[in-house]
């Protein structure tokens, strides 16, 4: 799952992937520093865990129900009654994130 929407389409604009690769490819030393160069450069630590809870507290604010924001985030119920009441395929997931209409980068 990601967090691919209309705000990360502008910014890719026609970006294709190819067939069977990653949307976009990246080594784990050029993922140390996509956090560690913004830090030096601002003083502010931004992590995955910092994204992670500004998503979850964003989409609270927009009022998207706590159980989807868990999805989300990867925490899916294990109850039988929870796997079975709630609609958590891709498409019902999508349309619960692009009606939140969470912008980061206003």
């Amino acid at each position: 799952m990601t967090f691919y929407n209309d705000e990360m389409k502008e910014l890719l604009g026609d970006y294709t992937p190819r067939p069977g690769k990653r949307w976009i490819p990246i080594k784990t030393d050029d993922f140390r520093d996509v956090w560690r160069i913004p830090k030096e450069k601002t003083g502010i630590s931004i992590t995955p865990q910092v994204l992670r809870d500004w998503v979850c507290v964003a989409m609270g604010e927009a009022g998207v129900q706590d159980r989807y924001v868990d999805a989300f985030c990867g925490r899916l119920p294990k109850s039988i009654l929870a796997k079975h009441y709630t609609d958590y395929s891709p498409l019902r997931l999508k349309r619960v994130y692009d009606n939140a209409k969470l912008r980061m980068l206003k």
